[in-house]
């Protein structure tokens, strides 16, 4: 079975954790959704290009989900989420995940 890239599980725990908190107006979902896939894809990066690039990729990943918040209140939730987790996507790629 083929992995699933680490940008792809960042992105999506970006966006879902989002989504779920929004929908189902239980925040602690959200952020249950948020920190698994980022655990996930901390792994996913720690397999690819080792401990130091996943501990990095990790604290740009938190550092999406904060930052989300105040450019929320320039550009809008959606977009900012979106804007957000292609950043931390594109990092992956260029980090950990072009290697495979």
């Amino acid at each position: 079975m083929a992995k699933v890239p680490g940008a792809v599980i960042a992105a999506g725990g970006l966006v879902g954790g989002y989504g779920v908190a929004r929908w189902t107006r239980k925040r602690p979902l959200g952020g249950a959704v948020l920190a698994v896939a980022g655990a996930a894809a901390a792994r996913q990066w720690r397999e690819q290009a080792g401990g130091k690039a996943a501990g990095a990729l990790t604290v740009a990943y938190v550092a999406a989900f904060a930052g989300s918040h105040p450019l929320a209140k320039k550009v809008g939730a959606w977009p900012s989420v979106f804007g957000m987790a292609g950043a931390v996507a594109l990092l992956s790629w260029a980090v950990a995940d072009r290697r495979d």
